[in-house]
């Protein structure tokens, strides 16, 4: 049965029996209209939710953590240079989950600065208190702790988490967060013989205080200095010869798309950001800045050694870094010149992005195919173009999206939102489409109503890629096209089965077209992955809303909630 909306409530056998049982209505009652009740549905997920939260003790593990942020010096591209480690390590401790565990993190903040941590795709349902951002969160003070609560909550997949705050991003303080499916799901492909996590990222010889200086003096960073795997321009990951191996790949850097292949061997592409995929195989995949994806490899060539190599794409300056992937009966060191960068640029990088799609009889968190959800045939209640620009702002580089290069408050907005501060924030303080007039600072949020159907445009008319992020959802990436959008342009959308995620590229002079269901109240980061353009304005909130008070659309505010700015002394 075709759900009304995507509501995180799917109604099948399995659930309708879950709700006769627990709940007590009758076969009679559950008969929904083929053509879809909404108002039933919105009923029945409502008291599904209340039920379901019931459970979480029971059901749904607890995993607890204790982390410290501090200093360390590392040697990087042949420099010692100061990073940020968490519990010592460098890039942090890597998260392994499992489909609705619990999470209870608590973060020691040893660093002289005040420090967040943002848990890059991370849904939080119900929950943006815990997203880690500025716009919901204050600030972990020197010296203090904060503990996130947070729920993986039906995802799986590829995840990451890195510093939301000032330039700390560019010192490290990043992991990898890896999401198992439950025994009971199942997944599209044979369990592989074992699970290599690969952080890949550009990375700079200057300290994360002293690029924050040049953005703040109204220059823009220089190129970078290297490209790093693990942390490391040399690792080793190794396997036996005829097994078959996941490797998840993430980029983590600040600024730079990059190029992942494996010396003579292929990759077959089964997961993006959480969504299972047509499984083709690719000698190479560019991996945009923020997103990540997981590849099959066969370990199917004679015993020795391979490269595995990253390499920065669409730059006249070509940064390239290696690891060896090594046979367990190897005794032949990686030798021989390292495979060509793909020798297509922009076009065929969009083309190879067309060919991501979504496996629409493979189940993801929930054992419901993820085709059963039919997205192409839901027509949006609003449509939204957002054009990113780099203008001069007072004699200094900012970035904006529609003229608004956004401003911190020291009130996180979400707590403005909730104890009704004024002056934080104005709703819709940013226009839905691109108009004419100079670029402006403010705390930009725009307002949308829990369950509407967004069709989002991202227009890139400058000469540089972009890489956008939404938290608190995944949105279908239904189109790329070059030039100008118009509404012409929807003649040429995938609205049969492109595949959700968390982070999309759009190319220069190029737009990207995405589909988003509202379903997820709060206060959301709509962002560019490139952290300078984020730090210097090119991000606002998206405030998703209903006037109906519900436990079942979002959480009251956690009693450890960190006070600042106009909500400093304010309590529940």
């Amino acid at each position: 049965m075709q759900p009304v909306e995507r509501m995180n409530c799917w109604f099948n056998t399995e659930i309708y029996g879950i709700i006769r049982e627990h709940v007590g209505i009758s076969n009679t009652f559950l008969k929904i209209n083929p053509m879809g009740n909404a108002v039933l549905l919105h009923l029945l997920c409502g008291v599904l939710a209340v039920w379901s939260a019931s459970l979480v003790n029971a059901d749904d593990p607890y995993r607890y953590y204790t982390w410290t942020v501090t200093y360390g010096t590392v040697k990087l591209l042949d420099v010692p240079q100061q990073v940020i480690l968490i519990n010592g390590q460098f890039p942090g401790p890597r998260l392994d989950v499992v489909t609705n565990d619990n999470i209870i993190l608590n973060l020691f903040n040893k660093l002289d600065q005040p420090f967040l941590l943002t848990w890059n795709g991370i849904k939080q349902r119900k929950n943006s208190w815990q997203d880690g951002v500025l716009g919901t969160n204050c600030p972990i003070p020197p010296n203090s702790n904060y503990t996130y609560k947070f729920q993986t909550k039906d995802q799986i997949g590829s995840f990451t988490y890195f510093p939301s705050t000032l330039l700390h991003r560019a010192a490290g303080g990043y992991g990898a967060i890896n999401i198992y499916e439950r025994p009971r799901i199942p997944i599209p492909f044979p369990v592989p013989d074992g699970d290599f996590t690969l952080l890949i990222g550009d990375w700079y010889k200057t300290s994360h205080k002293t690029l924050q200086a040049y953005l703040d003096s109204g220059r823009a960073l220089p190129f970078p200095d290297g490209v790093l795997i693990n942390g490391q321009t040399y690792s080793t990951f190794s396997g036996d010869q005829g097994k078959t191996y996941m490797f998840r790949i993430s980029n983590v850097g600040m600024s730079t798309s990059l190029n992942f292949r494996i010396q003579g061997h292929s990759m077959k592409l089964v997961e993006v950001e959480g969504s299972h995929t047509v499984q083709n195989i690719y000698d190479s995949l560019d991996v945009h800045v923020g997103q990540s994806v997981a590849v099959l490899v066969t370990l199917n060539q004679g015993p020795k050694d391979y490269y595995i190599i990253a390499s920065t794409r669409f730059n006249r300056k070509i940064l390239t870094t290696t690891a060896v992937l090594h046979y367990s009966n190897s005794r032949t060191p990686a030798s021989g010149p390292l495979p060509a960068a793909p020798s297509y640029g922009y076009h065929g990088s969009m083309m190879q992005a067309r060919t991501y799609k979504w496996n629409l009889t493979a189940s993801a968190a929930r054992p419901n195919p993820q085709g059963s959800y039919h997205y192409g045939k839901i027509t949006p209640t609003k449509t939204i173009v957002l054009a990113n620009s780099a203008p001069l702002i007072n004699g200094k580089q900012r970035y904006a999206v529609n003229r608004v290069s956004y401003i911190n408050s020291d009130t996180p907005l979400k707590l403005a939102d909730y104890f009704g501060i004024p002056g934080v924030f104005s709703v819709d303080s940013i226009e839905s489409s691109p108009s004419g007039g100079a670029a402006f600072l403010s705390t930009s949020v725009m307002s949308a109503n829990l369950h509407d159907f967004l069709e989002i445009v991202f227009q890139n008319d400058e000469k540089t890629m972009q890489s956008w992020h939404l938290d608190g959802y995944d949105f279908w990436v239904i189109g790329y096209g070059n030039g100008l959008w118009n509404s012409a342009k929807r003649s040429t959308y995938n609205l049969v089965d492109a595949l959700t995620r968390h982070t999309v590229q759009v190319y220069p002079k190029s737009w990207t077209a995405i589909y988003v269901s509202l379903d997820n109240q709060g206060m959301w980061n709509m962002r560019s992955a490139i952290w300078e353009r984020q730090y210097l304005g090119q991000q606002f909130y998206l405030r998703v809303w209903t006037q109906v008070h519900s436990l079942a659309n979002e959480y009251d505010i956690p009693s450890n909630a960190l006070r600042c700015g106009k909500a400093s002394g304010i309590h529940s």
